[in-house]
C-alpha cells in the first residue's frame, strides 16, 4: 500500500512541477520575445497585468488593426492620458493594396482617441517627397491620414497587418 501511494504522490507532483515548468518556459519565452522595445511591457507583465495584442487594442479604438506593421507587437499605452509609443523592430516602409506607403521610424507615438491617432511622432507617407504623417482619423469607411494636408483613403486598405520593407533611413 505505501508503495502505491508513494507512486501515485510521486506522479501527482511531478505532474504539478511539470505544469509550474512549462509555465515558466512560456514566460521566459514571451519575455525574450518582447525585450527590444518593451520594457514598460515587461514590467507589466512581472506586476501580473497583460496587454492585449496591438491589434486588439487598435480595433478597440476603432481604428483599421493593419495600420503598423505586423511586427509592431511591443506597445505602452498609457489610457489616462491615451499616449500610445509603438515599438518597431527597425525602421521600414508599408505599402497598402491602395498603393499608399507608410514609413516608421523605430518608435512611433501619438495620442489614441476613440476613431484617430493625433499628434504622431516616427510616421511619414510618401506624397511626392516624404512628409510627415501628423494625425489618423477613421470614419466609417474611410480613413483620413493628415501629413501638411488630409488625404482620405479606403479604410479597407489598412484592415490586415502587412510586412514593413527595411529601409536605410527615416
Amino acid at each position: 500500500m505505501d508503495q502505491m501511494l508513494n507512486k501515485v504522490g510521486t506522479y501527482w507532483v511531478g505532474h504539478k512541477a511539470e505544469k509550474q515548468l512549462d509555465s515558466v518556459g512560456n514566460e521566459i519565452e514571451q519575455i525574450s520575445n518582447t525585450i527590444e522595445g518593451g520594457t514598460k511591457w515587461l514590467v507589466n507583465k512581472i506586476k501580473g497585468t497583460i496587454q492585449k495584442p496591438l491589434p486588439e487594442l487598435l480595433k478597440e479604438y476603432e481604428l483599421p488593426t493593419g495600420v503598423f506593421p505586423r511586427d509592431a507587437t511591443n506597445y505602452e499605452f498609457d489610457e489616462k492620458t491615451g499616449k500610445l509609443t509603438v515599438f518597431i523592430p527597425t525602421i521600414c516602409e508599408v505599402g497598402y493594396k491602395d498603393s499608399s506607403v507608410l514609413r516608421f521610424f523605430t518608435e512611433v507615438s501619438g495620442n489614441l482617441e476613440k476613431g484617430k491617432l493625433t499628434e504622431i511622432e516616427g510616421m511619414k507617407t510618401k506624397v511626392i517627397i516624404w512628409i510627415k504623417v501628423s494625425a489618423i482619423a477613421s470614419d466609417g469607411s474611410k480613413l483620413y491620414v493628415t501629413a501638411g494636408i488630409t488625404k482620405t483613403r479606403s479604410r479597407d486598405a489598412y484592415e490586415v497587418s502587412r510586412d514593413g520593407i527595411g529601409v536605410d533611413k527615416f
